[in-house]
């Protein structure tokens, strides 16, 4: 005997389509009010949140600021935010915490105010996000004798400062700048070469290599840039000649088109590359008006040389972070004092290479921007 068929409550019944597309769309719905709570929950930090942690890694990790040592952080009116955020983390370590804002210089390498530099020599730590580059001047340089540690950021902004470079491991960029060391021990000749026409040699003092710019800065009479990464040296005075073709970044511009400049005996005698070109020799030439006849011609010095070692630095056309990229190399035109060399102009601007091939003496370091060397 069969069995009866169970009656279906009416409340219960689904009597048409639009009733089974009704229950359908209340249930998602419902998934869809779930998964934007979800989505409120893992929202991007607020610039406050995300400057206050990279300062917090500053103050912790690359300076290791110790209670009751004399910090002084120098920013001007564009580096506000960051200067606050450093300030804020730096007095959770230390009560003897000064915060300045000095004007905006005019290019990098021009000296602070003289009460800035003066400052700047009483203190154990300085810290300086600014617009333009303090790095090679005559107050970082006495602040250093004097037993200071620094950091300089020049041309930081609030997303370099929370993203991309500084956002690295900084212990693994210090091994990875160390293992270079051996490489360069008793290589005397740099050739630097391109696809772009780069053709370039010079010497070095192989025991002058800059080893430290790692983030890392930790002890007295130690500099370093941040965002960090670089391994550089000064080229023997004198001695470089050839074609230099920059296609990455000159200072804070990103090139649409590059930059030739050729070089004599150290010294560039031509700049070639449409405006970018005429601003250049400009500027250079406005700085060694300032300067006595017979030093004028060292502001075409060629200053610095160097390689990128942050892997997670960005190309996007502010040198501080373009000259740490992994793979790319840079070159620097202006003072090399800082460096111990006879060039003391006020002015030093790097450009980067993007894609070079490096050789020491007969040792390859780099092909078409790919590291050859196990590091």
């Amino acid at each position: 005997m069969a069995k009866k068929k169970q009656d279906v409550p009416d409340e219960t019944r689904l009597d048409t389509d639009e009733d089974l597309e009704e229950i359908v769309d209340s249930v998602i719905g419902t998934e869809d009010k779930d998964n934007s709570t979800a989505n409120l929950e893992i929202a991007e930090p607020s610039i406050d949140e995300l400057l206050g942690a990279s300062a917090k890694m500053v103050v912790e990790t690359c300076m290791d600021i110790r209670r009751g040592e004399n910090v002084l952080i120098v920013c001007d009116p564009t580096t506000g935010d960051i200067g606050q955020a450093l300030h804020e983390a730096t007095i959770k370590k230390s009560e003897r915490v000064l915060l300045i804002v000095m004007p905006k210089a005019k290019h990098h390498g021009e000296e602070p105010p003289t009460p800035v530099a003066n400052l700047m020599r009483q203190q154990q730590v300085v810290l300086a996000p600014t617009r333009y580059s303090l790095t090679h001047t005559k107050a970082v340089r006495q602040a250093l004798r004097d037993g200071a540690r620094v950091a300089t950021m020049p041309g930081i902004t609030n997303d370099m400062f929370t993203h991309g470079g500084m956002a690295v491991d900084f212990n693994k960029i210090k091994k990875r700048i160390s293992n270079l060391g051996p490489y360069f021990r008793r290589r005397r000749i740099v050739n630097v070469k391109s696809s772009q026409g780069t053709d370039i040699t010079f010497e070095v003092n192989w025991r002058e290599w800059k080893l430290d710019d790692n983030g890392i800065c930790n002890r007295p009479r130690m500099l370093t840039n941040l965002p960090a990464g670089k391994a550089f040296i000064m080229p023997r005075e004198g001695t470089m000649n050839g074609v230099l073709i920059i296609d990455g970044s000159w200072d804070s511009t990103l090139l649409d088109e590059q930059i030739e400049l050729q070089i004599e005996n150290g010294m560039v005698v031509d700049v070639k590359g449409g405006q970018i070109a005429a601003n250049i020799r400009q500027e250079f030439g406005e700085v060694a008006k300032k300067l006595r006849s017979k030093e004028r011609e060292n502001v075409w010095t060629v200053a610095e040389f160097g390689f990128g070692m942050n892997d997670q630095a960005r190309m996007g056309g502010n040198v501080l972070e373009d000259e740490k990229r992994l793979g790319t190399c840079y070159f620097s035109i202006g003072d090399n004092s800082a460096l111990g060399g006879s060039s003391s102009v006020g002015i030093h601007i790097p450009g980067v290479l993007t894609s070079p091939s490096v050789w020491l003496d007969d040792s390859q370091v780099l092909q078409d921007g790919e590291f050859v060397l196990d590091i």
